[in-house]
């Protein structure tokens, strides 16, 4: 392989970082058989890759047999134009002018447009961008960082229905979509719609994510255009946890500069219900939300745990923890540094009424009882306490008014190894 080639052990597998494991106790990851990626990988499947092409051979050599993929450098998965993704007849204008709200209104969607209208074409050339910058993960892969500055432009990792992956030490900038879909029925104005997470982790089980950055990088919702009235969206989000995923452990992440953060649970309805039912459990510990809209996460379903975050809101915030269907979150010992003029109570949004355990948390520096200041200042959006389970898969928990100075100095890629 180019560009995917096997390379020697020189270090022993305890100091070793593409070898290490997800600790006993470490988060939801670390029930039952435990996330131990790619560690037991021998020679032949140990790769050093520094292109978009060598990873995605990697990943593809050798089955799901264990392997570590060592990146090296920022790959970018998103060097081709968006012009190069076309199919032959999709042009943007005749797209804008056909579906014109003026023209089209809002009464239906485009799903039933025909493959040779400007919807057909969108489809047909977002499938071509769809298949070049998704990448599928297999079962009992280790993908980590090699220094202080490697990790992906523009890519989209597929961690779906597998079992045991490791991914550490990794930049992600969102990948940007060439070719939103225009819904004129979502909301009564419409709505641009994109695709593509940074990563999802769709079905399967035992994923840790750590010491990872995910950012939009040189491409923040500000510099986006504006059509139909609408933010011309090409982001979706950073980090999706859905279709009944389970034994997630994400932890010391960077989320920052971005809208739509992190799903876990992906939809309300009874056929989403079936499979995400008693799964989605997940732990956020130690991880840095800056600059975020909204999404720290949004839940449905899950026995979340999220303990020893620091949510730093800046312009544009809306909230940081997304009270969903069935949601059991569990939000301990945060640390949160709001603006002058946001109020505590923006800290929790409900869409269903899901109890939730909100304890020992710090909004600038003052210990605040999340629930209760939500309810003062929401009264029309009354949150019941109590989330009916407690959390025991946690290492160390730090004092919550140490987290800032904590996770704002160690959390992200590159503070390892």
């Amino acid at each position: 392989m180019s560009s995917a080639q096997a390379q020697p052990q020189a270090r022993s597998q305890a100091r070793d970082l593409a070898r290490q494991t997800l600790g006993a106790g470490d988060g939801w990851g670390s029930y039952g058989t435990g996330t131990t990626g790619g560690s037991a990988a021998d020679a032949a499947h140990v790769y050093t890759v520094t292109d978009w092409a060598g990873f995605k051979a990697a990943l593809a050599d050798g089955g799901s047999a264990p392997k570590i993929i060592k990146v090296k450098g920022v790959i970018d998965a998103d060097g081709p134009s968006c012009d190069s993704f076309a199919v032959p007849g999709y042009d943007f204008d005749a797209y804008l002018k056909t579906y014109d709200p003026a023209v089209w209104g809002h009464d239906k969607n485009l799903d039933a447009e025909p493959d040779d209208s400007p919807e057909g074409l969108r489809r047909a050339s977002a499938a071509q961008q769809d298949a070049y910058i998704k990448a599928a993960v297999p079962a009992n892969t280790t993908i980590v960082g090699i220094g202080k500055n490697a990790g992906f432009k523009g890519a989209s990792l597929q961690i779906k229905t597998v079992d045991n992956v490791i991914v550490r030490n990794l930049s992600f900038e969102s990948p940007l979509d060439c070719f939103p879909q225009w819904d004129p029925t979502d909301t009564a104005d419409g709505n641009w719609n994109s695709e593509y997470d940074s990563a999802v982790v769709y079905g399967s089980t035992h994923v840790w994510m750590d010491h990872d950055t995910f950012t939009d990088g040189d491409h923040p919702d500000s510099t986006l255009p504006y059509y139909y009235g609408r933010i011309y969206e090409q982001h979706d989000g950073e980090l999706d946890i859905v279709k009944g995923a389970d034994y997630v452990t994400a932890s010391w992440n960077v989320f920052e500069d971005h809208d739509k953060t992190i799903l876990i649970g992906n939809s309300d309805s009874a056929s989403t219900a079936a499979v995400d039912r008693g799964h989605l459990k997940v732990t956020f510990h130690h991880n840095l939300f800056s600059n975020l809209v909204e999404r720290a996460p949004r839940v449905r379903f899950g026995q979340v745990d999220s303990y020893n975050n620091h949510f730093v809101a800046k312009d544009g915030y809306s909230y940081s923890y997304g009270i969903g269907m069935e949601s059991q979150l569990v939000a301990e010992h945060n640390a949160f540094t709001l603006p002058d003029g946001v109020g505590a109570g923006k800290i929790l949004k409900k869409w269903k009424d899901s109890p939730l355990t909100a304890d020992d948390n710090y909004v600038n520096g003052e210990l605040t009882d999340l629930i209760a200041v939500h309810n003062a200042e929401v009264p029309g959006e009354i949150l019941q306490s109590g989330a009916g389970w407690t959390p025991t898969l946690r290492t160390k928990v730090d004092p919550a008014k140490a987290v800032p100075g904590i996770v704002d100095h160690c959390a992200g890629a590159g503070h390892l190894g």
